[in-house]
C-alpha cells in the first residue's frame, strides 16, 4: 500500500470507507461508478452523481411499471398517487419528521421552494425578514417579496460571547450583528398603525454552501423564545412578533441525517397563495370570480402535475443512502474534508510562505455543529499575491478535475469570508465583473474562491489528486523556477551568444490566413490585402443565434467543418460545408442591400452589423445544426465602448479599429515554438504521461500569420516588428483557451486534453496561458487600405524591434 495511503488510514481509516458497510468504497467506485475511471468530480455540493446501480433500477421500474397522471381516477393514476405518498413519507423520515406535524411539498428544487414561501408568507408594514448573511441567492429573492409589500429586510450576523464562570447555556452566549434596514417604501406611518400582531421570517442555512459552516438547529429556538432580546433598538421590537422560520437543506441532506422533530420549524397553515392552478383546486368557475382550493396543504401548493416519474425514482436513491446508513456517509465525507484542509494548510513555498488560505471560521462553537464536506479556498503565490481562482478552474479540467469557482451563488458569505467591503464589490461591478465571468482578481484581491465538495462515493485517490495538483501546479519548490512567473522554459537553450544577437537572425514570413467568419475554417493564401482594421476581410463576419448569443466553436465545435475563400477580382466569398449538398457564394458587395441593419455587443463593444436573406440564413442554419443569421461588420461605423465594461472586456487593442477577432487584428505564432512544443508533448507520451502521440498543426491556433527562423519563443520578447514596408506593435502574448484542443478531423470536431494540458505547464503567466503574440499595425500605417501597396506576401522577411 501507498506510504501516504497508510498514514491517511490510519488516522481517518475508523470514519473512512465504510469499514462496516455491505461495500467499501473501492468496491463502490469499482462497480457503480465505473463513468469516473480517469475523472476526478468534486463539485458534489453543486450537484451530487448518481450511481449506475440506481439508474438500472429506474430503468427497471419505468419499464415494468406503468404511472399515469395523477389527477384522475384510473389504475395507472392510482399508482402514481400511492408511489408519491411513500416517496412523501421517505422524505420526511429522512428528517425524522412526523406527519402529524410537517408536511412534505415537491416542488422542482430548493429555489424554487423558496420562492414558493416567499410569494405565499403574510407579509405587511409591520413585518421584517431577517436572515444570516451566509445565504444563498435563492434565500436573498425572498426579500423582494418582503419590500414590495412594505415590509423590511435586514441580514445580521450571528455572534457568540464567551463569559467566563458563567454557565447559563447557548442563549445566554448568543448576539445578532444587524446589518442595514432595507424598506423600499419609505412612507411615515402613525404610531397607533404600527401596533398589533407582525409576521417576521427569519432565515438561515442549515449548511453554508461557500464555508460548509453547519449551523445548530437550535438557533430556531432561541431566536423565537428571546425575539425580544434580539430585536432590541429596532422598529419591530415593539411589535407582538411571530417569528416564522425557514432553514435551507439543500445541500445537507446529501451527507448527513437530519433530526427536526424536535425543532419548532414552522407548518404552512400561514402561508396563502394567490395563484392557483390543476391539480391545486377542487372547483373554479371560468366567467365569474369562484374558485374553491383543495384544503390538503401538498395538493393546494403543488401547481400543475407533479414531476411524477422523477418522485417515483427517489425510493431507489434513498435504498443506496440507507444501506450504507447516513451516519456513515457522514462521517466518510468528513474524513476527506478534513483531510483535504491539513493538507491544503501545510502546503509551503520554496521561502517558507503559506499557499492556501482556507475560509474557516471557528467563532461560533456553540451554534456551529461541525463542518460540512466543504472546503473553501484560494491559493497564494510565494510574494504573497493570488492566483486567480479562474486560473486554478481551468487547469484543474486540464487535469481531468472537477470543482466549482466563484462566490457559489452566496454572496453575503464571499463579501464576508473574502473581507469584501461594499466599496469593493461595487468597484469591482462597474469594473465589469458579473457572475461567472473571468474577473477572479480586481484590485489584488479575489473575487470568489476554489471550492472542493464530497459525496458518498468519493474516494482517498480523489483527494490525493487534488493535493498532487495543486502541488504541481501551483507551489514553488526548491530548485525549480517560481511557478506562474516564468514564461520561457525551452528543451534547447539560446547559445551564449548575447541578447542582441538573437534579434539578428534571419526571419520569413511562412503562411498568411484569413479567416472571413469567426470561428469557422479560414484560408491561406501567398499574398493578400491589408486594411485599416487587419488583413482585409478578416473576421468580418459572424453568426449569431436568434437569442442573440454569438456562437464559437467553444460551444459549436462543428463550426470548423464550415470552409471559406474569398476570389478578390470577382469579389465572392465562397462557403461550404459537408452538411450541405450545395455551397454558397456571397458576393461582397451586392448582398448588403438585401438584410436589416443591427448592433452587436461583442467583448464590451458595440457594432453596428449588417444582415443577409433568409436564403443566406437558413444555409447556415443548416450547416451547423441551429437556428442562426449572418452578420457583416459595418466599416462605416466605428464601435462603442460599452458603459457597463469600461476595461473594453477581453479585447488588448483599444487603439485602433478591430473587427470580430477576440483580441487584436493579428495573431503570429513561430514555426519553431510549434516544434518544441510538439517534442514537449512527444516527450510526455514516451514517459507515459498520455496514451497516443499528438502532433499539433500551426493551424490548429488559427493564426494570420507563421513565421520561421529564429529560436523558439523569441517572439516573446518582441516589441516591434516590420514585414516587408509594413510595421507592426506587439500587444503581447495570446491568452490561449479550450478552443485549440478541438482536433478536426473529416468525420467532425473531436475535443481533447492537448495542447493546452502541455503549454500549462511551462506557458503560465498571472493566470494566463499564453503562445504567439498579438499585433496591430503601427500608428503610421492607419490609412493602409487607401494605398496601393498594402500587401502582405510569403516569404517576406520579418524584422523584429526595428523601430
Amino acid at each position: 500500500m501507498d506510504p501516504e495511503k497508510a498514514e491517511f488510514l490510519k488516522e481517518f481509516g475508523a470514519d473512512y470507507g465504510y469499514p462496516t458497510g455491505p461495500k467499501s468504497i473501492d468496491q463502490i467506485r469499482a462497480t457503480e461508478f465505473k463513468r469516473l475511471d480517469g475523472l476526478v468530480y468534486l463539485d458534489h455540493a453543486g450537484s451530487t452523481l448518481y450511481s449506475e446501480l440506481q439508474m438500472e433500477a429506474v430503468f427497471r421500474d419505468l419499464t415494468t411499471n406503468v404511472y399515469g397522471n395523477p389527477h384522475s381516477q384510473s389504475d395507472s393514476s392510482s399508482a402514481t398517487c400511492e408511489i408519491v405518498r411513500e416517496a412523501r413519507q421517505q422524505v420526511l423520515e429522512y428528517f425524522n419528521a412526523s406527519p402529524k406535524d410537517y408536511k412534505c411539498i415537491f416542488t422542482s428544487g430548493a429555489s424554487a421552494a423558496l420562492k414558493l414561501v416567499g410569494e405565499a408568507f403574510p407579509w405587511s408594514q409591520k413585518s421584517c425578514f431577517m436572515y444570516t448573511m451566509e445565504n444563498h441567492n435563492s434565500v436573498l429573492g425572498i426579500r423582494e417579496y418582503a419590500l414590495s409589500q412594505g415590509a423590511a429586510a435586514f441580514a445580521v450576523d450571528i455572534e457568540e460571547t464567551v463569559h467566563h464562570g458563567v454557565s447559563n447555556g447557548i442563549a445566554a452566549s448568543v448576539s445578532l450583528s444587524q446589518h442595514q434596514i432595507q424598506r423600499r417604501n419609505e412612507e411615515k406611518f402613525l404610531e397607533e398603525e404600527l401596533i398589533g400582531d407582525a409576521y417576521n421570517l427569519f432565515a438561515f442555512p442549515s449548511e453554508c454552501n461557500f464555508s460548509g459552516l453547519r449551523f445548530s438547529l437550535d438557533l430556531v429556538k432561541i431566536i423565537k423564545e428571546d425575539s425580544e432580546k434580539f430585536l432590541e433598538g429596532s422598529p419591530f421590537c415593539k411589535y407582538i412578533t411571530h417569528i416564522m422560520s425557514c432553514i435551507l437543506y439543500e445541500s445537507e441532506v446529501r451527507s448527513e441525517a437530519i433530526d427536526i422533530e424536535d425543532d419548532d420549524v414552522d407548518a404552512a397553515k400561514l402561508l396563502k397563495k394567490a395563484y392557483f392552478s390543476g391539480g391545486t383546486v377542487a372547483a373554479s368557475i371560468a366567467d365569474i370570480d369562484f374558485v374553491k382550493r383543495r384544503e390538503g396543504i401538498e395538493e393546494l401548493f403543488e401547481d400543475g402535475t407533479a414531476s411524477f416519474l422523477s418522485i417515483a425514482s427517489i425510493r431507489h436513491g434513498f435504498k443506496i443512502l440507507n444501506s450504507l446508513t447516513l451516519s456513515a456517509i457522514g462521517r466518510h465525507t468528513a474524513a476527506l474534508a478534513t483531510y483535504l484542509r491539513k493538507m491544503l494548510l501545510a502546503l509551503r513555498h520554496e521561502n517558507g510562505a503559506s499557499v492556501c488560505k482556507v475560509y474557516k471560521s471557528d467563532s461560533l462553537k456553540g451554534l456551529c455543529r461541525e463542518w460540512g464536506p466543504i472546503v473553501s479556498f484560494n491559493l497564494k503565490r510565494p510574494d504573497g499575491s493570488w492566483f486567480g481562482y479562474r486560473e486554478v478552474e481551468k487547469l484543474s479540467s486540464l487535469s481531468g478535475i472537477q470543482l466549482r469557482t466563484g462566490c457559489f451563488c452566496n454572496p453575503g458569505a464571499c463579501a464576508k469570508y473574502l473581507g469584501l467591503s461594499h466599496l469593493d464589490l461595487r468597484s469591482n461591478m462597474e469594473a465589469g465583473h458579473v457572475c461567472w465571468d473571468d474577473y477572479d482578481i480586481l484590485n489584488g484581491k479575489p473575487t470568489g474562491a476554489v471550492r472542493v465538495s464530497f459525496g458518498y462515493m468519493s474516494s482517498y485517490e480523489d483527494a490525493k489528486k487534488f493535493i498532487d495538483f495543486v502541488k504541481s501546479s501551483f507551489v514553488s519548490l526548491p530548485n525549480q523556477a517560481g511557478l506562474g512567473y516564468h514564461l520561457r522554459e525551452r528543451s534547447i537553450p539560446f547559445p551564449d551568444k548575447g541578447l542582441e544577437s538573437r534579434f539578428t537572425s534571419s526571419f520569413f514570413l511562412k503562411s498568411i490566413t484569413i479567416y472571413p467568419i469567426k470561428s469557422c475554417a479560414g484560408f491561406s493564401t501567398e499574398k493578400w490585402p491589408l486594411s485599416i482594421s487587419g488583413l482585409r476581410y478578416d473576421h468580418e463576419w459572424l453568426l449569431k443565434s436568434l437569442t442573440g448569443e454569438i456562437l464559437t466553436q467553444k460551444k459549436l465545435p462543428e463550426m470548423c467543418l464550415i470552409s471559406t475563400s474569398i476570389d478578390l477580382h470577382r469579389g465572392i466569398m465562397f462557403v461550404e460545408s459537408p452538411r450541405c449538398k450545395e455551397g454558397l457564394q456571397i458576393n461582397l458587395k451586392s448582398d448588403l442591400q438585401s438584410g436589416g441593419r443591427e448592433e452587436v455587443d461583442l467583448y464590451g463593444q458595440r457594432y453596428e452589423a449588417q444582415g443577409y436573406t433568409d436564403e443566406v440564413n437558413n444555409w447556415f442554419s443548416f450547416a451547423i445544426g441551429r437556428t442562426c443569421c449572418l452578420l457583416r461588420y459595418s466599416r462605416s461605423n466605428d464601435y462603442l465602448l460599452l458603459n457597463k465594461c469600461k476595461n473594453g472586456g477581453m479585447r488588448r487593442d483599444m487603439q485602433s479599429r478591430v473587427t470580430f477577432a477576440n483580441e487584436a487584428q493579428f495573431l503570429l505564432i513561430s514555426e519553431e515554438s510549434v516544434s518544441d512544443l510538439n517534442n514537449r508533448i512527444s516527450s510526455n507520451v514516451q514517459k507515459g504521461t498520455f496514451e497516443m502521440p499528438v502532433q499539433i498543426n500551426p493551424m490548429r491556433f488559427r493564426p494570420n500569420l507563421v513565421i520561421s527562423g529564429g529560436e523558439p519563443y523569441v517572439e516573446d520578447e518582441w516589441r516591434n516588428l516590420k514585414i516587408g514596408n509594413k510595421y507592426f506593435t506587439s500587444l503581447g502574448g495570446c491568452n490561449r483557451c479550450q478552443m485549440i484542443n478541438v482536433v478536426h478531423t473529416a468525420g467532425g470536431a473531436q475535443k481533447s486534453n492537448e495542447p493546452l494540458a502541455t503549454l500549462a505547464s511551462y506557458r503560465r503567466s498571472k493566470g494566463k496561458i499564453l503562445f504567439g503574440i498579438l499585433l496591430r499595425l503601427h500608428e503610421t500605417d492607419n490609412e493602409v487600405e487607401q494605398e496601393t501597396d498594402s500587401w502582405l506576401q510569403v516569404g517576406q522577411e520579418v524584422h523584429p524591434n526595428s523601430f
